[in-house]
């Protein structure tokens, strides 16, 4: 007779029969009529939940959404619960899972947790309406009928993807009001109006976020680049603030040791003189003291002799002696040694003047580098947001141009003006009432043998030959000739090439140390371009050359602002 075979287990897979709810081993086992089932606990704890949130008085399966009304009376499994009791005690019992994530304050909440602590919700059903924890999404990933259901990532709270009037699903794109809305507002408040299923109106909405992702993508290589060129700049300054430094500590250096090593040689030119007139005063002295015994001898002799009665020898001895010839001394020295100490004043009131005048242009020199400048403009319309308001200094104006139009043109005139200090009265040319420090664009134009557009500072010189506009450091000047451009400076003029005009466009960006001149058009012209470093207020200047004769002859300010 054959042995009897040992009966073989079977084994049990531990998830079958955990809570659907609470992902552990069913506690007092209930099933709900559409067969699924729960613990106990957790079941009356989703329904009550549902009651208070719905207050429909139905109840639903979490896991297959069935609807009981009334909420159906719940029976303990006795042989569910007998199964997972052995299930227990058996071997082939196997840790639990790790817990899923807890919600945060910003979480999407999992719909079907209950308690206290919900999970945090991964995945939205928009068939269910409802958004689930990776443990309560399982379903959805095993069951047949729900896995034809539309899944989408958890981004924001369903609720705000639902309709706030008719609680439905905005499924619809209207392009009139560029908004979502779901179908019974198509027929309702946006009826009449174009409009798109949400599907279709993805495509087009990808379509511009790709388009803007390339433009943010782009102004991101630019930002880098423009990055790079900062960092590199940023070092640039840095290496060149060192080298400055050092070199003007060199620089500072070596003008002391300079003055400090003629102090020293005017000192030992001082202490050889001091010798060579002493060497000279002592000779002088015992000449003088030699002098003093020889007379102070013959005075003596002179004496005896008052006192002979012997006339004979009395004469005889007067005209045999031979007085030596009387020669006079200047004790005091033509020069002194405080005409030396007058000289070095004058140098050191020189060297402090010097300083004085040059300060202003370091000081100016040194807050030029700047990395808040904003870009320099290119178009017109960028041009035109530094322009204002510009008057001619009546005041400033040659004595034969008379000023027009609310003082912003000029033509020649028989009559004179006035004398007044601030006038031109050697060129026909007239300086404008404001003082200019920052960025400012204004435009000339005029009918003459030679237009100019200048700046200079308020101090120029108003009645010799250097009073006209680049003919000294003070002032710089753009001329617009029948022959071409020129730009003067300094008395140095240079040519400059470009298209024809009469209007000119000038740009001063006085922190940056640039002047510029334009050929107004759009896009604007660069004629001329001036990189220096200025120092004092700048005022903007026009200048004329004519002959009487001419006709028609005028220079003026465009008027640009209201």
């Amino acid at each position: 007779m054959a042995g009897k075979q040992p009966q073989r287990g079977v084994d049990l897979d531990r998830d079958q029969f955990c809570c659907s709810v609470c992902l552990d081993l069913l506690k007092e086992p209930v099933a709900v009529p559409c067969g699924h089932s729960y613990c106990r606990r957790c079941i009356e704890d989703c329904w009550d939940h549902e009651e208070e949130e719905e207050k429909k008085g139905q109840s639903s399966c979490p896991q297959c959404r069935e609807s009981f009304s009334p909420r159906p009376l719940l029976k303990r499994n006795t042989m569910l619960a007998q199964v997972v009791e052995k299930l227990k005690k058996s071997g082939t019992q196997q840790p639990s899972p790790p817990p899923p994530a807890r919600a945060g304050p910003e979480d999407v909440v999992c719909d079907f947790c209950c308690g206290t602590g919900p999970a945090k919700a991964t995945m939205s059903c928009l068939t269910c309406l409802a958004s689930f924890c990776p443990a309560h999404l399982e379903p959805h990933r095993t069951v047949p009928v729900l896995k034809k259901h539309q899944l989408v990532s958890v981004t924001i709270p369903l609720q705000e993807k639902m309709c706030e009037k008719h609680n439905k699903l905005m499924e619809v794109y209207c392009r009139t009001d560029r908004k979502c809305i779901c179908h019974l507002c198509v027929i309702d408040e946006h009826k009449g109006h174009e409009t798109i299923s949400v599907s279709r109106q993805k495509a087009a909405t990808e379509k511009h976020l790709v388009s803007s992702q390339k433009e943010v993508q782009a102004r991101v290589e630019q930002r880098q680049r423009e990055l790079r060129a900062l960092l590199q700049a940023e070092e640039n300054v840095k290496g060149c603030a060192q080298t400055a430094m050092k070199d003007c500590d060199d620089i500072f250096a070596g003008i002391i040791s300079a003055a400090q090593r003629r102090g020293v040689e005017v000192k030992q030119l001082i202490g050889s003189q001091e010798k060579t007139a002493v060497a000279q005063a002592k000779q002088l002295r015992l000449h003088l003291e030699e002098e003093i015994s020889k007379l102070k001898r013959r005075d003596a002799e002179l004496e005896q002799l008052l006192h002979v009665d012997d006339h004979i020898h009395m004469i005889q001895s007067v005209s045999t002696s031979c007085d030596s010839p009387d020669v006079s001394f200047d004790i005091a020295p033509l020069r002194s040694f405080r005409d030396v100490t007058e000289c070095v004043s004058e140098l050191r009131c020189k060297m402090e003047t010097a300083v004085k005048d040059t300060w202003p242009r370091i000081t100016a020199t040194v807050s030029y580098v700047d990395f808040s400048l904003p870009p320099a403009p290119k178009t017109r319309e960028d041009f035109l947001r530094y322009c204002r308001p510009l008057t001619l200094d009546r005041n400033s104006n040659y004595e034969y141009l008379h000023l027009i139009d609310d003082d912003l043109r000029v033509r020649p005139s028989p009559t004179a003006y006035s004398a007044h200090p601030d006038r031109f009265t050697k060129w026909p040319q007239v300086l404008c009432r404001e003082a200019l420090s920052g960025r400012c664009y204004w435009e000339v134009e005029g009918h003459a043998r030679t237009l100019s557009a200048a700046v200079a500072y308020r101090d120029i010189h108003r009645a010799s030959d250097e009073s006209q506009f680049g003919r000294d450091h003070k002032s710089w000047s753009f001329e617009c000739t029948e022959n071409g451009f020129l730009f003067r400076h300094n008395n140095v003029a240079s040519r400059v090439s470009g298209p024809c005009s009469k209007r000119i466009g000038v740009f001063l960006d006085y922190k940056a140390g640039t002047l510029a001149f334009y050929h107004v058009y759009d896009p604007m012209v660069l004629l001329h371009r001036v990189q220096t470093t200025f120092t004092q207020p700048l005022y903007a200047g026009l200048g004329l050359q004519y002959e009487w004769y001419d006709i028609g002859v005028f220079a003026q300010l465009i008027k640009l602002w209201e």
